[in-house]
Parts: C-alpha cells; sequence; structure tokens
C-alpha cells in the first residue's frame, strides 16, 4: 500500500512538473518588458544581524518580544534610510563620541554629521516608539 501511494505521488509530481513546463507562457515581442522594482532594503545580513544583536543586549536579553521588535525596528530604519546613509550616520555617531576636541570635531562638526546622526536618531526613536511595546 505504501509503495503504491509513493509511486503515484511520484507520477503526480513528475506530471505537474512536465505540465507546468509545458503551459507556461511564452515570451512575445508584443509584451512590454517588465520593469524591476528598485531595490529599498538594501541592508546586508551581517549587518542586519549585528545590529538585532546589539539591540537585543540593549533591551534585556533575547527573548521572543525583543527578537521580534528589534526586527521590527531595523526594518523601520531601512525604510526611511537607505544602508550608506545608515552606515555613515552609525560612523560618524562612533567616531564623533570616541575622540574629545579636535581630534572628534573633524567627524562632530561637519553639516553631513550633523544630518545624518539627526536623521538615525530621529528614525531610531520613530522605530523604537512603533516597535516596542511599553
Amino acid at each position: 500500500m505504501k509503495t503504491k501511494f509513493l509511486v503515484f505521488a511520484s507520477a503526480l509530481s513528475l506530471m505537474t512538473i512536465i505540465t507546468g513546463c509545458a503551459t507556461a507562457p511564452e515570451k512575445t515581442a508584443e509584451q512590454a518588458p517588465v520593469e524591476v522594482a528598485t531595490i529599498t532594503n538594501d541592508y546586508p545580513t551581517r549587518d542586519r544581524v549585528e545590529y538585532v544583536l546589539n539591540c537585543i543586549a540593549q533591551h534585556g536579553g533575547l527573548n521572543y518580544i525583543n527578537q521580534y521588535a528589534c526586527g521590527c525596528k531595523l526594518d523601520k530604519l531601512a525604510e526611511k534610510l537607505s544602508f550608506s546613509d545608515f552606515e555613515a550616520a552609525k560612523t560618524f555617531t562612533y567616531l564623533s563620541k570616541g575622540q574629545t576636541g579636535d581630534a572628534g570635531a573633524v567627524f562632530r562638526d561637519p553639516k553631513q554629521s550633523k544630518d545624518l546622526r539627526t536623521r538615525l536618531k530621529e528614525a531610531e526613536a520613530s522605530a523604537e516608539k512603533s516597535c516596542f511595546i511599553k
């Protein structure tokens, strides 16, 4: 009985594959080209994982609620900042806090640095409010 079922399932799978391939619509010259959507979420996986793990640590450790909320927070950030802006803002923030006086002024004082750090801070505050239950 079991072998009959396996043979039937295998034959059904094979027929589905063959039929699916045979009935696929052919491309014609009259069809308009398909536009590819632009990538709005270009954060690399490594950076996503790092951000989420740091967020989880800041919010008291690993549990389902923190894991979900931190993933949500990163998704909200990705909607507001491209990865290059996010990366530059994090770099400016890190380097401006790490050095005092004239050495830190190079990272702290330029308009681009102030704008990016402000955008990141606002995006993180908004994401925190949206994703975390208080």
